[in-house]
């Protein structure tokens, strides 16, 4: 029965957990605008890992959510996760932000006769966006998607994440989208994903394991200063 710790810091919401057999034995996590992932994501590791009456040396694995979403929420989590992994000896497991959405709308047995596009926000009327079934597996790749009235149009859909809630308005005028509100990469969602990985042993490099931001960081270089 693996133990594993799970992190996501890919969108506003920072969260922890740890897991026994796909049973969440605490979790931690809080919303920010000001983006406390810096300042909460060890103190929320310590956390869990009390509550839950264990020690780090206990883990057997860390899973942690590579994106695609924020370009400093995910270097923070990405680098405490490989800090953990180094130090304890342990697998590391990337897992897809925009899967872990999905398994968090489909928590519960919740059925949706159509397609499952959890979506990522990703600033003005754009989202990082990808297919999933009915099981939350994915269809095709994820990738940067303009939210409008064609593409809603499309196909029946269930729409979640906060890419999709900045569209309310969007979804309200196409009756063939369900849009599920309130639906974050909680880390309690991402157990399912990091124990069929461990079963398979599909583990990822701690060297070469980087975010999946989703798209390139927009990067200018600073004048050159007049001699």
């Amino acid at each position: 029965m693996p133990l594993i710790l799970a992190i996501e810091t890919a969108t506003k919401l920072c969260s922890v957990a740890v897991a026994r057999d796909g049973k969440v034995l605490a979790l931690r996590e809080v919303v920010s605008e000001r983006n406390a992932h810096a300042e909460k994501v060890n103190v929320f590791i310590a956390e869990v890992m009390a509550e839950a009456g264990l020690n780090l040396k206990d883990l057997q694995a860390v899973a942690v959510g590579i994106g695609p979403g924020s370009y400093t929420g995910l270097r923070i989590g990405l680098s405490a996760a490989k800090g953990l992994c180094y130090v304890l000896g342990v697998p590391l497991l990337g897992i897809s932000t925009l899967h872990t959405i999905a398994q968090a709308a489909l928590a519960g047995g919740r059925a949706f006769d159509g397609e499952v596009w959890p979506m990522v926000d990703a600033r003005r009327m754009e989202a990082f966006a990808q297919p999933h079934d009915a099981r939350g597996s994915a269809l095709a790749p994820h990738a940067p998607l303009v939210l409008s009235e064609e593409w809603a149009a499309q196909r029946p859909a269930l729409v979640c994440g906060d890419g999709a809630d900045k569209a309310v308005e969007l979804w309200s005028n196409a009756p063939t989208i369900v849009h599920l509100p309130g639906v974050h990469p909680t880390a309690a969602a991402m157990f399912t994903e990091a124990e069929r990985r461990m079963a398979m042993e599909q583990f990822d490099d701690l060297a070469y394991l980087v975010p999946d931001y989703g798209k390139a960081a927009n990067v200018t270089q600073p004048r050159k200063r007049e001699a």
